[in-house]
């Protein structure tokens, strides 16, 4: 016999025959292979179950909700401790501050605080300055450059 489209068949005991679910009560009759009772029991159950519980478990889950700004936070330095740092008459920026091991980055905003005192004149550029802080560089007879 020569070999050809239609006289193609599978090598014998390599496919198994269907079962013949729910033909009467001998194999695969009763439940069919569903077990007894229940929303999987049914007819068109598997594929579209509906979550009953789910309102319990959505509960115990914390909410993330609100807003994160995208805009980096700045690092606060105190004047106090610019002070301490510095010599007389030096010029504060973040590259100095980060050298000095003050801030976490050179890059990131840096923001003084009028904490503490200052009695020496600093020429401060490149960072927010508070009030306070202001006043206290100024009075010290330092300057603070926008």
């Amino acid at each position: 016999m020569s070999l050809s489209m239609h006289s193609l068949k599978p090598q014998k005991g390599s496919r198994r025959a269907a079962k013949r679910v729910g033909r009467g009560l001998s194999k695969g009759g009763t439940y069919s292979g569903r077990g007894s009772k229940g929303q999987r029991a049914r007819a068109g159950g598997k594929s579209g179950l509906k979550l009953k519980g789910i309102r319990t478990m959505m509960l115990r889950i914390p909410k993330r909700r609100g807003f994160k700004s995208l805009k980096p936070k700045p690092q606060y330095v105190n004047v106090a401790d610019i002070a301490r740092s510095f010599p007389d008459g030096a010029k504060v920026a973040p590259k100095q501050l980060f050298k000095k091991g003050l801030i976490e980055s050179p890059t990131a905003p840096v923001k003084l605080l009028g904490d503490g005192n200052v009695n020496i004149a600093l020429t401060v550029s490149g960072c927010t300055v508070s009030e306070g802080a202001k006043a206290k560089i100024e009075k010290a007879g330092g300057s603070v450059l926008a």
